[in-house]
């Protein structure tokens, strides 16, 4: 409920998206992110996102609302679920970006000593198929701690909060899971 003057006006999110739609009304959208993004960025911030990460993201899938505002239709889902599925689409996608440039730093680590030579270089994809297979091997615990770590980018202090433990064993659990990912992986050298 928004109060104008003396007079009441009930939030109605399917008039603004439709206005954003029909005629790229700026103060329709103006009304919806005021509303809609720090909602978003508290969901994302439930779901694990830093507070940075959930702001960028609620702006991009407004951003999304204001150019795909024709495509709502309010007969299969509401204002606030469409706009919030946005919102989990874009965070997956970048968080599937993040993914593979994490992976890409497990390569960079256990190659630091020798350079690659062309003709020994394996394909990306099998060579993301054999650190996986190769992280397989690891202790739950080893495996757990490389996941957090490296592929979803968490500090070691972080990893450490997360799993309740030390930040020392943190530290120990990584070096013992690349000692033993670079004895299995000695051949992608």
């Amino acid at each position: 409920m928004v109060q104008r003057g003396r007079s009441v006006v009930l939030f109605d999110p399917n008039r603004l998206i439709a206005a954003i739609a029909r005629s790229g009304d700026r103060q329709a959208f103006a009304e919806l992110f005021d509303h809609f993004a720090p909602r978003v960025k508290g969901l994302l911030m439930r779901g694990g996102a830093s507070a940075e990460l959930a702001e960028e993201v609620a702006q991009e899938a407004l951003l999304a609302v204001w150019r795909k505002a024709a495509l709502f239709d309010p007969t299969k889902a509401s204002a606030s679920t469409w706009i919030a599925t946005i919102a989990r689409n874009l965070r997956i996608d970048i968080a599937r970006r993040e993914t593979r440039s994490r992976l890409s730093q497990v390569y960079e680590i256990l190659d630091e000593e020798d350079p690659e030579r062309p003709d020994d270089v394996l394909s990306g994809a099998e060579r993301e198929a054999r650190v996986r297979a190769a992280m397989n091997h690891l202790s739950p615990d080893q495996y757990r701690v490389v996941e957090l770590a490296f592929l979803e980018g968490f500090s070691h202090q972080d990893v450490a909060k997360r799993l309740a433990i030390p930040l020392g064993t943190v530290k120990s659990r990584l070096r013992l899971a690349l000692s033993h990912l670079r004895g299995r992986l000695e051949d992608l050298r």
